[in-house]
């Protein structure tokens, strides 16, 4: 699938797959999701928004079900402890 880098709140890049209209997004902390079930239509407006992040928000993430996840694991460590000199 082609991404679309872009800035735009959490967004830096944004990709479609037409024939199974899949949607994928990745986030500015390196995680990407997948949205399936999502028309071409929603794709279109999505990518061509004058602000991707609210239109993703208002349209996206809140209708579709993200799943196929990936990313940077999650840390359980708190950056700030090392700073503080906690454990």
């Amino acid at each position: 699938m082609e991404m679309k880098k872009i800035n735009s709140g959490k967004l830096r890049a944004i990709g479609y797959d037409a024939r199974d209209h899949l949607l994928q997004v990745q986030l500015d902390n390196g995680n990407t999701l997948q949205y399936s079930g999502v028309s071409e239509d929603i794709w279109r407006r999505f990518s061509n928004s004058g602000s991707a992040w609210s239109f993703y928000r208002d349209n996206i993430e809140e209708e579709f079900k993200a799943s196929g996840i990936s990313g940077k694991p999650s840390s359980s460590k708190n950056p700030l402890d090392e700073l503080f000199g906690k454990p």
